[in-house]
């Protein structure tokens, strides 16, 4: 049962990883899903990433909003540690999908002459949340 849990975990990290484009990118998200976020420190120990690595990688992911951050009180004396969230997965999958519609448009676009493009309705992609549609 260990190994089946596993081989879930690495495909899971795959897909999250060709969404992301970045093995680091999907390890930091994956671990923020699952412990409802982290202090860079955490995040540090939980992904086995090197610490440069985390950090320069947080800020890129907060940037891009695939993250947010929430600041700390803290009683010691220095700064105060943000706490890391990953976004939704379908507001992550939402995102990916417009990406995908924009490049499927462009492709779409070279195979259609300028008077056929004016009748030519874009690509789109939908995303359900639950199973109840079909």
């Amino acid at each position: 049962m260990r190994k089946t849990r596993v081989s879930q975990d690495k495909s899971l990290e795959k897909a999250v990883s060709d969404i992301l484009q970045s093995r680091a990118r999907s390890r930091i998200y994956l671990y923020l899903l699952r412990k409802n976020g982290a202090k860079t420190e955490q995040i540090i120990k939980g992904t086995r990433l090197h610490p440069s690595t985390v950090r320069e990688t947080l800020s890129k992911m907060y940037d891009q909003g695939l993250i947010y951050r929430k600041k700390m009180k803290n009683d010691s004396i220095g700064k105060n540690p943000y706490n890391y969230h990953a976004i939704p997965p379908m507001r992550l999958l939402k995102g990916y999908a417009s990406e995908i519609e924009d490049r499927l448009n462009k492709l779409a676009n070279l195979a259609f002459s300028a008077e056929d493009r004016k009748n030519h309705r874009p690509i789109r992609i939908k995303i359900y949340e639950g199973a109840d549609h079909q």
